[in-house]
């Protein structure tokens, strides 16, 4: 009887094998051959999942995406009770990265975003990523809102969630240079969050 594959779970495997070589040596060191070698897989094993190198690194994008909302949904679990702020602090301080055990994870997404730039498919599924966030954000700075009655994030809760999108992208991108430290990013994030609530300089909550 043939031995039915799992392409799903193979297509994952792939894909921690393509964030690993990314992580190493940025996409350019990403190939097909090397891809599989550190897979374990044959070459036949990888094309049989993607026809192209760009359809698997859409694929891997994907993942990393998905990681980061069911860290989100994770969160969400732990304190269903959680108000609309608390869960707008997690999801920004999730997005940017910024925990020592998710730095291969941000090296690998700005490695995506530089590639993007020169990459029509990449860019496309990037925008609709970006967009699914900005979304999300609107929503946390509408409920936030209304519970709390704190209306300098009123003003325009679609313009902070941009703002607040770009400064995670930001924040990630200076840590990993080392112009800022994890802390001191954690810091400027939580005082943005602050001041959206009309509290400059307080925590976040």
């Amino acid at each position: 009887m043939p031995r039915r594959i799992d392409h799903e779970g193979r297509s994952r495997l792939i894909a921690e094998a393509v964030c690993r070589l990314a992580d190493e040596h940025g996409l350019e060191g990403v190939t097909l051959r090397d891809v599989a070698a550190r897979a374990g897989v044959s070459m036949g094993a990888v094309q049989r999942c993607f026809r192209t190198k760009e359809e698997m690194l859409l694929f891997t994008l994907g993942q990393i995406g998905d990681r980061i909302q069911e860290r989100l949904r994770a969160r969400r679990l732990e304190s269903p009770a959680q108000s609309a702020m608390t869960v707008l602090g997690h999801a920004a301080t999730e997005i940017a990265l910024l925990q020592e055990e998710h730095r291969a994870e941000a090296r690998v997404w700005l490695a995506f975003l530089a590639q993007a730039a020169v990459s029509t498919p990449l860019a496309k599924t990037l925008k609709a990523n970006y967009a699914a966030l900005e979304e999300t954000f609107v929503r946390l700075l509408s409920e936030a809102v209304g519970t709390t009655g704190r209306a300098t994030a009123a003003r325009d809760p679609r313009r902070e969630a941009r703002t607040l999108l770009a400064l995670t992208d930001g924040l990630t991108a200076h840590v990993l240079i080392g112009h800022l430290t994890p802390q001191e990013a954690q810091d400027v994030l939580h005082a943005h969050l602050a001041g959206l609530w009309g509290a400059p300089g307080d925590p976040a909550p």
